[in-house]
Order: structure tokens, then C-alpha cells, then sequence
């Protein structure tokens, strides 16, 4: 009977931990993330490049910023949308390249209904957020 007993009570607080845990968990995925796969030191300069996979979900935009350096970038799958300041919105499909001039203040996001993923290599200052918001 002791057994039975230890046992339900461990189920119990597993499902109340659970519960716990869920409710802090996000309900949806974050609208941007970006995952780094590979950093290296530019020799002779104060820069490093980062390369990451950037995923945006669909109808995110990201607001008005800049990267401390440039970005080239490689559309994986979905649509990306890209609008530099003083330049035309120009939106890029699977398979497209892209480049955001050095520390050029754009928008970018997420068109259609499906998220868009992309390979992208930043070369930046070091020591510097890699993204800063517009003033």
C-alpha cells in the first residue's frame, strides 16, 4: 500500500511541475531568432563574422535598424522582405541573395503565411550588439 501510495504521489507532483512549467513556456515561437553557427576573428581588424541561421515568422517585421558592420544573407525557405533606407522594398524568395550595406538602417520581415529562413554571415565590430535600433 506504501508503494501505491509513493508512487501516485511522485505522479502527482511530476504533473503539477508540469503544469508549472507550461505555463512558463511561450505560447507561440519568438518572432525572430537568430542561432549562430560558426564565429571567427577578421585578422588585423577590430571585426569577427558571425554566420547564423535567422528564422522571422510569417507577418513579422523587425522595425528600423542597423548591424555594427554588413550582412549577406542567403533566403532558405519562405519570403523575406528587405527595405534599406532610400531604397526601393525589394522582397527575396528561396534561393535569392541579399546584402545589407555597412551599417545601413533598414526593415526587414517575414512575407506570406510561412516563416522565412535564412543562412546569413554578419561582419561586424566586435564587442558590439549585433542588432541596434533606429533612433
Amino acid at each position: 500500500m506504501f508503494k501505491k501510495s509513493a508512487v501516485f504521489a511522485a505522479l502527482v507532483a511530476v504533473a503539477i511541475a508540469g503544469a508549472a512549467y507550461a505555463q512558463q513556456s511561450p505560447v507561440q515561437p519568438a518572432p525572430v531568432t537568430r542561432t549562430p553557427i560558426g564565429k571567427v576573428d577578421v585578422p588585423g581588424s577590430n571585426y569577427e563574422v558571425i554566420t547564423a541561421i535567422v528564422v522571422l515568422q510569417p507577418g513579422f517585421k523587425a522595425g528600423r535598424h542597423s548591424h555594427p558592420g554588413t550582412a549577406q544573407a542567403v533566403v532558405l525557405e519562405g519570403e523575406f522582405m528587405l527595405a534599406v533606407d532610400g531604397q526601393p522594398e525589394k522582397t527575396f524568395k528561396a534561393g535569392q541573395s541579399l546584402e545589407v550595406p555597412f551599417k545601413a538602417i533598414h526593415n526587414e520581415g517575414a512575407v506570406g503565411s510561412v516563416p522565412a529562413k535564412l543562412i546569413s554571415v554578419f561582419v561586424v565590430e566586435k564587442g558590439q550588439p549585433l542588432v541596434q535600433p533606429a533612433k
